[in-house]
This record gives structure tokens, sequence and C-alpha cells, in this order.
């Protein structure tokens, strides 16, 4: 082999196919794109344990996406092997969120349509996209759900927490209910009427309620 047929090779002829200034511009609307996704991200978290690792995946996410997408787009073969190269991969890492499955696919999906030259669907989709997680992210819940957990002596006391209940509370339902030697223990879903929780006071200072426990109930403490 010459110093020739190595510059004629298939490979360094490869090179020269794909545009500098296109690639730029895609990996930059990518980014700008990565970057709101993470602020929308960050605007609709509705729990206190924010992942900053999650979200720098987000917009690393759009840029990989859309480099590999823009690779396969020019080369046919290649695209062949990359569905072979990527049907391998597993990915292992729970979600925490049902919600960031769709923060993870936006990111994806954004990739796929800037690397295929498509950039005006990509910014008009996710500012839609966004707007629409940030109204219903911001939407207040009155009457938020609560488990009320209670340790009564005897059924007197039983009875007397359902009366405070019955008039502090929007809606209620008892969930399960437990009767050893020490007394009963009631486990009860409720909603509350105006979004207050002095209700929870009263019944600890009835005669006979040996504790209350009322907490935020999100549908995945217990079934």
């Amino acid at each position: 082999m010459t110093f020739n047929d190595i510059f004629k090779s298939s490979f360094l002829e490869s090179v020269n196919e794909f545009s500098v200034i296109d690639t730029v511009l895609g990996l930059t609307v990518a980014l700008v794109i990565g970057l709101f996704i993470y602020l929308i991200y960050k605007k609709t978290l509705t729990g206190v344990m924010y992942s900053n690792g999650f979200a720098l995946t987000l917009v690393g996410l759009s840029l990989v996406t859309t480099l590999v997408i823009m690779a396969v787009t020019s080369n046919v073969v290649l695209s062949l092997g990359m569905v072979g190269a990527l049907s391998i991969v597993r990915f292992r890492t729970a979600i925490k969120e049902p919600v960031e499955i769709v923060f993870l696919f936006w990111s994806l999906a954004v990739g796929i349509v800037i690397g295929a030259g498509m950039i005006p669907l990509a910014v008009i989709g996710s500012v839609i996209i966004g707007v629409i997680l940030l109204l219903f992210a911001n939407r207040k819940i009155s009457n938020a759900p609560y488990i009320l957990v209670l340790n009564c002596h005897d059924e007197n006391a039983e009875n007397s927490v359902l009366e405070i209940l019955n008039k502090e509370t929007e809606h209620y339902n008892v969930k399960s209910k437990t009767i050893n030697a020490a007394g009963i223990e009631l486990t009860m879903e409720l909603r509350t009427k105006d979004a207050t929780t002095g209700f929870v006071n009263r019944i600890s200072d009835l005669s006979g309620v040996e504790n209350a426990t009322l907490v935020s109930y999100n549908g995945e403490y217990m079934s």
C-alpha cells in the first residue's frame, strides 16, 4: 500500500461526506433545547429530592442522540450497523418517578428530530410540551390525600375520632384495622376540606388516643 492509497481509502473519503456547519448547528440547537428540558424538569419537580445527575443526563441524551442520528442519516451502511450495535444495549437504571420517563423520551425525540434535520419541529414541539407540563405541574390540589395512622385504647376513643373526621374531612376511608391487647390501630385514607391539618391536634388530645400520625399520600405507600 502506497502513501496515495492511504488518502484514497473509503474511510478518509467518508470523512468529507458530512457538513461541519450542519453538525455544529444541530448540536447547538440540541444543546439549547436540552437546557430547556433541564429547566422544565426543575420547574415541574413535585418532590423535594432533586437529581442533578438525571437533569444533566437529559441534556447529554439530546446531544448524543442528535450526533448518532446525523451519522445514521448520512450513511445507509452505518445505519444498519448502528441498529445492531444499539440492540445489545440494556439500561438498568431505576426510574424513581413515572414522569421521568416522559423527560427521557422527550430528550430522545428531540435528538432524533434534530438529527433528521427537522429543527423547527423540534423547537415548536418542545415549546408545546414544556408549556403543557408547566400548566399541569403548577395546578394546585386543595384537598390533597393523606394517610392517618391512629392508636386507640378502646372503641369509645375510636368513635370520638370518627366524629371529628366526619366534621373536618371531605371524605375518609378505613384501609385497615388491627385489634390487639394494646388497643386498636387504624389506618385511614382521607381528604381534607380546606387543606388544613389542625384536626389531627384535636384527635391526639382525645382521651383514649395514644398517638396520631398524618402522612402525605401519593399512592405509593400502600395499595
